[in-house]
Parts: structure tokens; C-alpha cells; sequence
């Protein structure tokens, strides 16, 4: 078997280093060709040490979100890509966005960009949903539609809102949120975004607005 056939049990996920040593052992002068394989295409390097399989030797569409919770971690996809991903703002996004407990970071691949922002720990789970990769094996982290709101809430700088109108005016028209892709909200979420402490004022708002939306 060719190890060009080998790799492909890695399928779309992306894999370490160490794993792709399992499969070149026999090989002396590993570096070399692992470089080798970059430079056919084989490989595609997402940062050091981390790979996805190059078409046409990968049988399965990339993930983007499960590569970005391969590429940081522990990270949640979230805000702008989470939220076009559910269909609850219109526009595409091409950078994947995530949070993470750890600090902010960037990568910028040839698969795309993407973006990581620090929030507390114990907010990175929360309304953070168990996604499977459609084709293919692996899963990954996706927020909710309500998490990745009030991560967004959370992250916006400098954002002051005094009323529920101001609230529905910075969903509607600042972010083009589709109401109706709200219909069933969390309020859970909320209130736990609210119990840690950060931004208060305005996490009541967003909760009574999703309530008068849903």
C-alpha cells in the first residue's frame, strides 16, 4: 500500500506530526519527506506539525470548524461564522471565528483564516453544541445561535445600549440578525453569561429581547 493510500484514513480531519510518523517509519531521512510530500501537494501544513491531505488524495470535503478546533485549542467556533453557519445572519464569512480560553490568536493557512478571542474559561462551553462532520469522520464544537450572540455581545468593544429598542436596533441592524432564525432561543445561556458577571445591563437586554422574539 502507497503511503499516499495510507494517509487517506485520516480522511478530512487534520493530523499531527506524530501520527503521520506511524506511517513513515520505515523512512530514514523522515523530514525530507515529509517535505517531499508538501511539495507535491500531498500534505497541506496548517501550522507546524499539523496537517490536512491535499486533494485529489483526500476522499472527503474539509471541515473548516473541525480544523479550527485542531488548530487551537480548547476553542469553540463562534460569533460571526457561527452564526452565519446557522443561518441566523445573512451574509457569508470567510474568516471561521472561534473563542477560546487561551489568548487571542491567528492563523492565516492556505485552507483560510482563521481567528481565535480570549474569554473566560468558563463561559468557552457554554451553549457550545457536539457537531459530526456531515462526510467523514470527527467532531467538533460549534456554538449556538444564542451563545455565539452573546459571545459577540461579550467581545463587541465599547458597545452601550440603554434600552430594549437599542438592543433590537444593534441585532437588526448592525448585526442583520434574521428573527427569525430565533425562534427558540436559550435562555439558559444567557443567564449563565449573565451569573458571570461580565457586561450585565447589557445581557438582560438581549434576554428580553430573545423572549419577545421567540
Amino acid at each position: 500500500m502507497s503511503i499516499e493510500q495510507q494517509l487517506q484514513q485520516f480522511g478530512s480531519a487534520p493530523f499531527s506530526r506524530s501520527s503521520l510518523l506511524s506511517i513513515l517509519d520505515e523512512y530514514s531521512a523522515v523530514n525530507d519527506k515529509i517535505a517531499s510530500l508538501v511539495d507535491r501537494g500531498v500534505l497541506l501544513p496548517l501550522k507546524k506539525g499539523v496537517y490536512v491531505l491535499g486533494s485529489p488524495w483526500r476522499q472527503q470535503p474539509l471541515c473548516l470548524p473541525l480544523i479550527a478546533n485542531n488548530l487551537y485549542g480548547p476553542s469553540c467556533v463562534s460569533l460571526e461564522y457561527a452564526l452565519a453557519w446557522h443561518g441566523v445572519i445573512p451574509e457569508g464569512v470567510f474568516t471561521v471565528t472561534s473563542v477560546t480560553s487561551r489568548r487571542a490568536k491567528a492563523y492565516e493557512t492556505s485552507l483560510g483564516y482563521y481567528t481565535y478571542q480570549h474569554i473566560p474559561e468558563s463561559l468557552v462551553l457554554v451553549g457550545a453544541r457536539m457537531e459530526s462532520v456531515t462526510e467523514g469522520k470527527g467532531h467538533y464544537l460549534m456554538a449556538g445561535p444564542t451563545k455565539a450572540l452573546c459571545d459577540k455581545l461579550l467581545l463587541t468593544r465599547n458597545l452601550r445600549l440603554a434600552s430594549l429598542t437599542a438592543m433590537e436596533t444593534f441585532l437588526e441592524d448592525d448585526l442583520r440578525v434574521d428573527r427569525a432564525m430565533l425562534k427558540n432561543p436559550e435562555p439558559e445561556v444567557v443567564t449563565q453569561y449573565l451569573s458571570a458577571g461580565h457586561k450585565v445591563p447589557l445581557f438582560r437586554l438581549l434576554g428580553q429581547v430573545l423572549e419577545q422574539w421567540s
